[in-house]
């Protein structure tokens, strides 16, 4: 029977007290829907409907790589309405499974275990146990320990409300039956709602079997309602993403102090120290050492790379034994050769720094190709934009560019070529040979500064 998944996603979200769709704040860098989607995908469906409502076109228009159908409910009328809205999009002959846009860190096992255990025509319901049930639809059984209903907390007895085993409402169910059995849901009830947990009473009224499976881990469908919930989940969030990498061998100076925000792979052997964020797709090596308060966005560093603290890498390769920082910036499209190094307060961009190349401190390296072995002297900068466009900077290998330095794109420093300190660099400077350029001191005579 194929799959296809529901995943509701037009709640209005009000105690989120914010503008933008509940299911459009983040949990670890990722919206709350995508992380869902993602979990959804992986589960080889034939096909992921989204049913939207909150905040009209807002959430289709900001998430469109989605490889989703969109389904518009117009009015919010509860999970069981929300449903149906998606039911003539799918077969009679298929299987749903209903997720929750807000409850993004359910995990694709514990959903493949309660798919696996419900028959091919009867109901599968997921169901855990809280210390403190408070606010969630409670399981009644019978005394054959049999599912007979759910009932939510508004409409729940005293009795009923001393039951620790809540629903986590995600549910899977055959399509044929669910659009036989969600018409005839009623919202006589304290929300006047069509509750989609109703359908349990009359599958059990119709004789179908229902099975319940229980995530042992409640953390998992945790769902979130208002923003500290949210924090709440971001932090344990980012405590299993800490755990994740300790136990493969990754050292964590404090779990606590490193958020990851993506898609990370971070190789055995290294370590990350206090406050590092990784953010992105990034991808670390074996043996490297991340200082503290570095933040690493969709970047790849090689083996054995160290970065020094209140270092900021953003869309760069970073190849074996470079060191970055402290204190630096190296921005989109910097290639660091192996065994470079950019120092305190050096920023790059779009520049390729070459094998055994240095630039230590106080330097800013724009559009530039740098070779081999070269000493980057400490002030200089590649003036590149001339108010309009980018021009390139070309330094051979072997060059040594003096102190306070600014090469004036475009231009091109030869082989072994030396730039002395305190040159501005308007034509190429010929290997081989020392360039200077320095205007004589002077004094000016009765010169006074603007006031």
């Amino acid at each position: 029977m194929a799959l296809s998944i529901v995943i509701l996603a037009a709640g209005k979200g009000k105690r989120m007290v914010s503008s933008i769709p509940k299911v459009m704040h983040q949990l670890g860098g990722v919206s709350l829907l995508e992380r869902v989607v993602q979990t959804a995908e992986s589960l080889k469906p034939k096909k992921i409907h989204v049913v939207y409502g909150n905040g009209g076109s807002k959430l289709p228009e900001s998430l469109p790589h989605l490889n989703v159908n969109w389904i518009f409910q117009k009015e919010q009328l509860g999970t069981g309405h929300a449903v149906q809205q998606a039911l003539p999009a799918c077969g009679d002959d298929e299987r749903i499974l209903v997720l929750y846009g807000d409850v993004p860190v359910i995990s694709a096992q514990t959903l493949r275990q309660l798919l696996d255990e419900t028959s091919k025509n009867g109901v599968g319901l997921l169901v855990t146990n809280l210390e403190d049930p408070t606010g969630f639809g409670r399981i009644v059984r019978d005394h054959n320990d049999n599912i007979v209903a759910i009932i939510e907390e508004k409409d729940a007895t005293r009795t009923q409300r001393a039951i620790k085993e809540i629903n986590t409402g995600i549910v899977t169910a055959p399509a044929k039956y669910l659009k036989n059995c969600l018409p005839r849901i009623s919202n006589h009830n304290a929300q006047n709602e069509f509750y989609l947990t109703d359908m349990i009473a009359l599958a059990v009224e119709d004789g179908l079997s229902v099975r319940s499976v229980t995530a042992h881990n409640s953390n998992e469908v945790r769902g979130v309602n208002d923003p500290w919930q949210l924090v709440t989940l971001e932090r344990y969030y980012q405590t299993e993403r800490a755990r994740e990498l300790a136990y493969s061998g990754v050292t964590i100076m404090d779990p606590a102090r490193l958020d990851i925000r993506g898609n990370v792979s971070v190789t055995p052997s290294t370590k990350l120290d206090v406050n590092v964020i990784l953010e992105g797709a990034v991808k670390i090596g074996a043996n490297c050492d991340i200082g503290p308060n570095v933040v690493i966005k969709n970047s790849t560093l090689g083996e054995r790379v160290k970065v020094f603290a209140n270092s900021v890498i953003e869309g760069a390769v970073i190849e074996d034994d470079c060191e970055v920082g402290p204190f630096a910036r190296v921005r989109a499209e910097t290639i660091l050769k192996s065994h470079s190094k950019v120092g305190n307060f050096v920023e790059t961009k779009k520049t390729i720094l070459g094998e055994h190349s240095k630039a230590s401190h106080l330097t800013y390296l724009g559009d530039a190709v740098i070779g081999k072995n070269v000493n980057i002297g400490a002030g200089t900068i590649t003036c590149n934009y001339d108010g309009v466009n980018k021009w390139p900077t070309k330094i051979g290998d072997g060059a040594f560019i003096g102190s306070n330095t600014s090469l004036i794109a475009p231009v091109e420093v030869g082989e072994n070529a030396t730039v002395a300190a305190s040159s501005a660099i308007t034509k190429s400077a010929p290997a081989e040979q020392l360039t200077i350029t320095r205007a004589k001191q002077m004094v000016v005579p009765g010169w006074k500064r603007p006031r």
